[in-house]
């Protein structure tokens, strides 16, 4: 393949949804050009869990679609091909073994995430795949029916396949622009709003701030809104100077930001408690109360949260966290009662793409075939990753789900059965 300008299938973007893909077509015998507009390749593969790369979790092929919503059997087709197993079998097939430390999360057993993108590269390279970095592509040439070549710059490249793997607009830092959404849309294809997800939220209330230093475990989490009373969530919470963060609020923040989109303000009732209702927290304190008399209130509250946590929603109740709860009035207790089974926060915004994760929206699932992910408008064209809409929460989904619909795409239609 010396200085070929028409392949079999040229990929555009080589993160690890397009870079699969290349692998299997490349594997199958076809001539593939991947096109990658940053210098190196998988630059967001890099970052992911944080360096350690969270590659999927051990969940069964039906739970793990219904944790992606209305629009996870989408991935059916996909999963069956390449679930979990077959994912790490892939892997240890190139050389990198993986292990669950926690029984769910699967991670390369080096915890780094050079180790996975090495191992893929090297792939690449070993099927003579041929890669172009610095060649941000610009344009789809297509003839309304079939695909027919790329254009990088002046540059055009013939192909009968074309597979965009571009991701979301996730960490523009690393290259995230929306290139694969607008020549989705130069190609006919619609694209649906787009919302930043999977990061923290800034809050109104700024007492947080001084709760800093502890991690909240089993925090529940759910939206006070008439409309949106089903959005509820479960997990770790951290909060920061301006807001939350934490697990539970990174996969929450898919729900919340497209709210934020329609209203100004998003009020959220926070359990702190471990799920505790109002007569169990009423009970208890009650029994804290006669155990040790001469105990603060704060100190009381203590048995329940962290220290400086305890005092704050003593000060949002405006009880003397000195105070004893004997001395505290009936409506007093109640207050505090209340706000320790649902604490109330409100969402008022976030860093935007910039601190997002993931990309909630993307091209129309209506108009890509599950079974290969073609376009079903143009032939020859094929989509996979975080360019659709189809994004679910992290514990390694997103990451499985690239690698599941790069692979699919990478058949270029010619699915085994």
């Amino acid at each position: 393949m010396d200085t070929k300008n028409n392949y079999d299938l040229i990929v555009i973007g080589s993160g690890g949804a397009g870079m699969i893909s290349a692998i299997v077509a490349a594997r199958n015998g076809h001539s593939v050009l991947l096109l990658e507009k940053l210098p190196k390749l998988g630059s967001k593969l890099k970052a992911t869990g944080g360096g350690r790369c969270n590659l999927t979790n051990t969940l069964d092929n039906e739970t793990f679609m219904s944790r992606f919503g209305r629009n996870g059997r989408f991935m059916t087709e996909a999963l069956s091909l390449l679930d979990h197993r077959a994912l790490r079998k892939f892997f240890a097939q190139i050389g990198v073994e993986s292990h669950s430390p926690d029984g769910f999360r699967v991670f390369p057993v080096t915890h780094n995430a050079n180790t996975i993108l090495t191992a893929l590269e090297e792939e690449l390279r070993r099927l003579d795949v041929q890669i172009q970095t610095k060649s941000p592509v610009d344009q789809l040439y297509h003839d309304r029916q079939h695909i027919t070549a790329v254009g990088v710059g002046e540059k055009r490249y013939e192909a009968k396949n074309v597979i965009v793997a571009t991701g979301g607009l996730g960490y523009p830092s690393l290259g995230a622009e929306g290139d694969g959404y607008n020549l989705a849309q130069h190609a006919g294809h619609k694209t649906t709003a787009l919302f930043p997800a999977m990061m923290p939220l800034i809050t109104k209330e700024k007492w947080g701030a001084h709760c800093r230093a502890d991690t909240i475990s089993k925090v529940s989490l759910r939206v006070d809104l008439p409309k949106a009373k089903k959005l509820k969530a479960q997990g770790d919470l951290i909060f920061t100077k301006e807001g939350i963060r934490g697990p539970v609020v990174l996969d929450f923040a898919r729900e919340v930001t497209p709210l934020l989109d329609k209203y100004s303000e998003v009020p959220l009732l926070i359990n702190l408690t471990k799920g505790m209702n109002e007569e169990e927290i009423r009970i208890h304190l009650k029994k804290q109360a006669q155990q040790y008399p001469d105990h603060t209130i704060q100190m009381q509250v203590m048995s329940l949260l962290p220290k400086e946590l305890s005092k704050q929603l003593c000060l949002q109740c405006d009880i003397n966290p000195e105070s004893t709860y004997a001395k505290l009035t009936g409506q007093a207790r109640d207050k505090l009662i209340k706000i320790l089974a649902w604490t109330p926060l409100t969402v008022t915004g976030h860093d935007g793409f910039k601190m997002a994760m993931i990309t909630r929206g993307g091209i129309s699932l209506k108009e890509i075939n599950p079974v290969t992910m073609e376009s079903r408008l143009i032939k020859g064209l094929y989509f996979c990753g975080e360019v659709m809409d189809l994004d679910g929460p992290c514990g390694g989904y997103n990451l499985q789900w690239s690698f599941a619909s790069g692979y699919l795409a990478g058949y270029l239609g010619d699915v085994p059965d």
